[in-house]
């Protein structure tokens, strides 16, 4: 028999029994669905992470952790790793850039700021970084803004696109999480003072006396401390997106590393800067003592190699390689549950595919006889049931993968294309392969399915058959 004769065969029953076709062929939609969107869930984690390891320098960015000071950013750090023993300084930065296979190593300095601007007040997490690591940083900025000039009279900031939710209102103390409205800041063009002396503002801020004006003179209140210095700055540029896209810059306000040491020294002169060291006698320590190091690979295969050697010299390391190799790890696992779990709703499907099968052998008992008389082959009609099975696995993929397109779009849709997960972009995404993979897995399904029937059919006797009422 010729295959065009058993595609005829098979689709010609399956019209003749619409209703129990569709139910079963619903169940491979549903099941196909349940596995192409459970894993579409992972896969979308996953992109999310590749975007922000790109936003943070790509696979060759080591991130080098020194000696903390108490309530530094890192002193909290834990892991498997012994605590650093030395500072990072100019020193160690020129070391760290004369290793074997280090294309640059730039210093980070991470310092806390309030921002005023009218009635708000904001708390921000300045990081300083050189003009170079802010390139290799890879900061997608809004249409029309730029890196930090070094050579600008004031100090420019780049501000990512979530920093505009850490204003509040002075006098009430509420801001966008209460009110669930943007302060009334144009983060790209309005110019607003920074104070880095945060304690000494509220010191100032606490023991102002409003005092009445009870001698006539006007006077309504006066400072017991000389409040600290207001630094006008702008912005250079602010992350592209809203604050419900969530990237790896999102609360970050980047600026001229050397422009805000300086200010820090002439801010806090004679004093200890907040975040550096002192000495036992609480004078400066006397060397600047940077927050962490940025160092870049040569290459991806370089990596492991100079974490190694860095962690001989005494400090902690951290590589986006290893944060990725990590990440895969729970991805996959993510992955696995989810996809077991839609893999229970095609199991299901495969029963049915199996009892819809069977029953059409016991419908079509005498046809099979007679087909054997005429001299169809065992093998033929084996054929013929396991493309009927086929057909149904692979119409069920095609309309699962459509109805899993649609509900991933309904997912991207009510999550904020990821940003109520917190995650960088859309939290379900369905590659092409995988749209591939599951159509050949359905149709691979429904021919197991109706393996066992179809060894049923071959195994009738062709004269019993016929007499069978």
């Amino acid at each position: 028999m010729r295959w065009i004769d058993l595609l005829r065969m098979s689709s010609g029953n399956l019209r003749r029994r619409k209703l129990r076709t569709f139910l079963t062929i619903l169940g491979v939609i549903i099941g196909t669905a349940s596995i192409v969107v459970m894993i579409s869930l992972g896969l979308g984690m996953q992109q999310s992470m590749y975007r922000e390891i790109e936003q943070s320098g790509g696979m060759t960015r080591l991130t080098v952790i020194g000696k903390q000071t108490e309530g530094g950013m890192y002193s909290s750090y834990g892991g498997d790793q012994e605590e650093a023993d030395k500072y990072i300084t100019d020193d160690v930065l020129k070391q760290l850039a004369s290793l074997d296979h280090v294309k640059s190593a730039y210093p980070v300095l991470d310092v806390s700021a309030v921002a005023l601007k009218g009635k708000y007040i904001g708390y921000l997490q300045v990081r300083g970084m050189t003009p170079e690591a802010l390139k290799e940083q890879n900061i997608k900025l809004a249409a029309g803004g730029r890196l930090p000039d070094p050579d600008s009279p004031n100090l420019e900031l780049v501000f990512g696109n979530g920093v505009i939710q850490s204003f509040y209102e002075k006098t009430t103390g509420k801001g966008y999480w209460e009110t669930g409205v943007l302060p009334d800041i144009d983060m790209a063009n309005d110019q607003m003072f920074l104070i880095l002396d945060q304690d000494g503002y509220f010191q100032s801020q606490e023991n102002t006396i409003g005092q009445a004006d009870t001698d006539g003179n006007g006077t309504k209140g006066q400072t017991a401390n000389q409040p600290p210095k207001k630094y006008v700055v702008s912005a250079s540029g602010v992350v592209e997106g809203d604050v419900d896209s969530y990237n790896a810059n999102y609360y970050y306000v980047y600026c001229d590393i050397n422009k805000l040491q300086d200010m820090l020294k002439k801010e806090f002169k004679g004093r200890v800067i907040p975040g550096q060291p002192s000495t036992k006698s609480g004078k400066p320590y006397r060397q600047f003592v940077y927050t962490s190091a940025s160092v870049q690979a040569e290459n991806i295969d370089d990596v492991d190699t100079l974490s190694a050697e860095i962690r001989n010299m005494g400090f902690q390391v951290t590589t986006n390689a290893e944060y990725m190799e990590s990440m895969k790890k729970q991805f996959a696992m993510i992955q696995a549950v989810l996809g077991g779990i839609g893999a229970v709703s095609l199991f299901v499907a495969a029963i049915g595919i199996t009892n819809t099968m069977m029953m059409s052998i016991y419908e079509r008992t005498k046809e099979i006889g007679v087909i054997k008389v005429l001299g169809c082959s065992l093998k033929n009609i084996k054929q013929m049931f396991l493309m009927e099975a086929a057909f149904i696995g692979f119409i069920g993929g095609v309309l699962g993968n459509i109805l899993s397109f649609l509900m991933s779009f309904a997912i991207n849709i009510l999550t904020g294309n990821g940003s109520a997960m917190g995650l960088d972009g859309n939290i379900s995404y369905i590659p092409v392969w995988l749209v591939l993979a599951s159509m050949a897995f359905a149709v691979f399904v429904g021919m197991a399915a109706g393996y066992f029937p179809a060894l049923r059919a071959m195994k009738l006797s062709p004269l019993a058959a016929i007499r069978n009422d």
